[in-house]
Parts: C-alpha cells; sequence; structure tokens
C-alpha cells in the first residue's frame, strides 16, 4: 500500500496510474492548522465529485506568508499532513511552498477543482488547470480562527 504523504513526483506517479485506471482527480487545498469537522465535512464533499481526493497542504514557511498571526501555524505542516493522510476519504497528501497552489496545481492538472463557497469562481487560484470547479458549503461556526479565538477567550484558571 502507497503511503499517502507523497512529494510531488511521487504525487504524480500515483496520479498516472490512477487515470490509467480511468479515475477523476478532485483536488482541495489549504491550511488545516487545526482540524475539526468542518474540514472533514467539505473533504466529504470533495470527494464525491470524484474517484480520488487529493489534499494540498501549506507548509509552515508558506502560512507564515499568508499572514495568519506570529502564532500560526499551530501545528507543524508534517503533523498537519499526517493527520489528514489519516482519513479515510483522502487518497493523498501533498505539501506545497508558495502561497498559492497555482504551480502545485499546473503540475497536477486535476479533474475537478474544489474549494468553499466563500470563494467567488474568479478568485480560485489555479481554476485554469483543472477540468471543472465545484464550490461547497462551509459549515457555519466550524473554522480554525472561530477555534482560536474560543480558546483565547477561556478563562485561565
Amino acid at each position: 500500500m502507497r503511503p499517502k504523504v507523497l512529494l510531488l513526483n511521487e504525487l504524480l506517479e500515483a496520479i498516472a496510474e490512477w487515470r490509467s485506471d480511468k479515475q477523476t482527480v478532485v483536488f482541495t487545498n489549504g491550511v488545516f492548522d487545526i482540524l475539526h469537522v468542518g474540514h472533514l465535512k467539505s473533504f466529504e464533499q470533495a470527494s464525491q465529485f470524484g474517484d480520488r481526493l487529493i489534499v494540498a497542504v501549506n507548509s509552515d514557511g508558506s502560512v507564515r506568508s499568508l499572514g495568519k498571526g506570529p502564532e500560526r501555524p499551530i501545528n507543524s505542516e508534517h503533523d498537519r499532513a499526517r493527520l489528514i493522510a489519516g482519513l479515510s476519504v483522502v487518497d493523498a497528501v501533498v505539501l506545497f511552498d508558495e502561497s498559492t497552489p497555482y504551480e502545485l496545481l499546473s503540475s497536477v492538472r486535476p479533474d475537478v477543482l474544489v474549494k468553499g463557497a466563500d470563494y467567488r469562481i474568479d478568485q480560485i487560484i489555479g481554476r485554469e488547470f483543472a477540468g471543472r470547479v465545484e464550490r461547497i458549503k462551509l459549515v457555519k461556526g466550524r473554522s480554525t480562527t472561530e477555534l482560536m479565538q474560543r480558546i483565547r477567550e477561556l478563562p485561565i484558571t
């Protein structure tokens, strides 16, 4: 059985195998800093658009370049990748160092690119490399930012 956390060349080999078996490749990406039910539901929704789900995860350096705050990421890139790989709905996980997955998408060229409905189609980076783009509903009240805010508001005992 192939490991799920792959380097780009390993991912491209897996994609070639899947495509030779006429399987549809679905791609989504994000930071996924504190894994929560909103992430799981988005992966479950994304997986319904095809046969194989790839999740691209921003590296630690990439997260810092996004300006999410000095304390981010909370979890290391390797921990985030391993946690996501442990989900049965995910077929492959790949890390990327750039602030967007544009370069990665130009190599992967997924059949379906999935992002949250909080993005307009014209805001979705790399859409020109996908066969089609799907937007999915987010789970209200479930975000890493909201979780971190709730943690900050907890009384110190």
